[in-house]
């Protein structure tokens, strides 16, 4: 067991701060973690990257604590459509919750957060020293810094004070200032969900929204000028309504009237079949209320799209769609269709969650003795004489301190527990 507490903490104040410890841990993770989700096939789950299996592959929560308790680990927050890999081929590390050595999973996609980088910028992410704040793409589910969308500037490395340069490859000033920067430019209460340019790029119904209410984009008029929001807040899905209600009024305005003409009749009386007219073509679809496209935005993606010149330098084209962007849509019949190829954009989606722990809020010791009650009882046994025995080298260990009045510091602690592990490394050696 490692101890963390400092010089001037004594043995009291540590064992008050390890209740807190294991408080605060079952609050975190109050799920049962004894079953990997392999069995339940492809679903949104709490994937994480594993660093230290060479593998680039993901593993469930479970399986990130049971199976891979002591490696280095990255979260990738949730990943839809994602099977567990650790029971799988793929991984040389056994599975010790799905032990069936399962074929590795065809269907998993995965993009550059697999390989632990993140964002456009594609620098890796370091939870020790990344204070930016990153979002996250509602398509592809990468993570993005708020400075590559253009929601803040982060400062040049001239502009940092020493103690907080810090570099990255190519040389600009990473993230650690970005708690003294301004707020950004759209908040995290200002919209719901957000969508990257890659992905827009390839969602057309998201393209022709792009600008409108209640889907902004972040742009600058010249490559000098500062960066603003473009969202146009007069014009929303009414209005385009009208627009439709006035073309369908024209179309039916332009029929002219049939006149009362008499139904014709041959020489002998009987009545004249008319000669059967081309059908009159049916009207356009005059059903759709998407929003007339915003010219600036559209001139935005043609620069992205530009196969001669690509340019982000006016705007990088990301989408933030604000609450209830789900119950705005278009559903006309050709808009549907594009939304039904992204359900997420419909609905939204529901991410697994492991079973609640019912042990999660029984303290070291509780878990400690329901664990013993659950052994064979000669090893019950056996482990209530281990423990005595410490208890008992403990005390006499304690003893000292308690009579000269000092107090019971790291060095001591583990001056104690270094001792045991050597008896108990010079015990197997004697045995063998």
């Amino acid at each position: 067991m490692s101890t963390n507490f400092s010089n001037a903490e004594t043995l009291v104040d540590y064992v008050a701060s390890q209740d807190t410890l294991v408080q605060e841990a079952a609050e975190a993770l109050p799920h049962q973690f004894s079953h990997c989700t392999y069995p339940l096939g492809h679903l949104r789950q709490a994937v994480y990257l594993c660093l230290t299996c060479p593998e680039a592959c993901g593993i469930c929560s479970a399986c990130s604590i049971a199976c891979h308790t002591d490696h280095e680990q990255v979260e990738l927050f949730p990943k839809r459509n994602f099977r567990c890999d650790c029971p799988t081929e793929a991984i040389g590390h056994p599975c010790s919750l799905h032990t069936t050595a399962e074929p590795v999973n065809e269907l998993n996609w995965y993009g550059q957060n697999f390989q632990a980088l993140f964002c456009r910028c594609k620098r890796p992410y370091d939870a020790a020293t990344e204070n930016e704040t990153m979002i996250q793409c509602l398509a592809c589910e990468d993570w993005f810094h708020e400075s590559c969308c253009n929601l803040r500037e982060l400062p040049s490395s001239e502009d940092l004070p020493p103690e907080n340069k810090d570099h990255d490859p190519n040389g600009d000033a990473v993230s650690q200032a970005s708690n003294d920067l301004p707020p950004a430019l759209i908040g995290p209460e200002d919209y719901d969900s957000f969508v990257c340019s890659g992905c827009v790029l390839k969602i057309p119904i998201l393209q022709r929204y792009a600008g409108t209410r209640g889907c902004s984009i972040v742009m600058r008029d010249l490559p000098t000028s500062p960066w603003k929001t473009l969202t146009d807040t007069h014009t929303d899905n009414h209005e385009s309504l009208k627009v439709s209600s006035v073309l369908e009024s024209s179309i039916h305005s332009n029929k002219r009237a049939l006149s009362p003409t008499p139904t014709p009749t041959g020489l002998d009386g009987r009545t004249v079949k008319r000669a059967r007219l081309s059908p009159i073509p049916s009207p356009p679809d005059v059903g759709c209320v998407a929003p007339i496209p915003n010219r600036t935005a559209q001139k935005i993606y043609a620069d992205l799209t530009s196969m001669s010149d690509p340019s982000p330098a006016l705007g990088t084209g990301d989408v933030f769609l604000t609450d209830g962007f789900r119950d705005r849509w278009c559903r006309c019949t050709s808009c549907i269709l594009e939304l039904e190829a992204h359900p997420y954009l419909l609905n939204e989606e529901e991410t697994y969650k492991p079973p609640e722990d019912p042990d999660s809020a029984l303290s070291l010791d509780e878990l400690g003795m329901r664990a013993l009650s659950r052994l064979p009882r000669e090893r019950a046994i056996d482990g209530i004489h281990a423990f005595n025995a410490m208890k008992d080298d403990l005390v006499q260990y304690l003893r000292p301190f308690a009579q000269q009045g000092k107090v019971v510091n790291e060095a001591d602690v583990r001056n104690f527990f270094d001792r045991l592990l050597e008896e108990k490394r010079a015990s197997r050696e004697h045995q063998s």
